[in-house]
């Protein structure tokens, strides 16, 4: 099983990304897929969740401005991130999750996740 991101790179403020994330081992469809963040001295937070359903959440610091989708033909999970802030500056980490995890209130929590990509930096100046 294997994740591998990307698309990061440096934006300017009020830029766009979008990241990818593509998957060997694993169906998307058969899981909880989340986007996680790690600024330098921070915690690592929950951005965004895609269930087996195809249903989304997002963090409240990027509800409006980011978007999670599939593309199931090629395996793929991309965020689509606007109007970036300097503050959205991290690395940037998929994980997969059993399907249950995105339906309850631990679907932000970093422990749920067994499987992790190597991630992808993103900066906003």
């Amino acid at each position: 099983v294997q994740l591998v991101e990307s698309g990061g790179g440096s934006v300017q403020v009020a830029g766009s990304l979008r990241l990818s994330c593509a998957a060997s081992g694993i169906t998307y469809g058969s899981y909880c897929m989340g986007w996680f963040r790690q600024a330098p001295g921070k915690e690592r937070e929950g951005v965004a969740t895609f269930d087996s359903d195809g249903d989304t959440s997002y963090g409240d610091s990027v509800k409006g401005r980011f978007t999670v989708s599939l593309d199931s033909a090629n395996n793929t999970l991309y965020l689509q991130m606007d109007n970036l802030r300097p503050e959205d500056t991290a690395m940037y980490y998929c994980a997969a999750a059993t399907t249950g995890v995105c339906m309850g209130d631990l679907r932000f929590q970093r422990n749920q996740y067994g499987v992790w990509g190597q991630g992808t930096q993103v900066t906003v100046s």
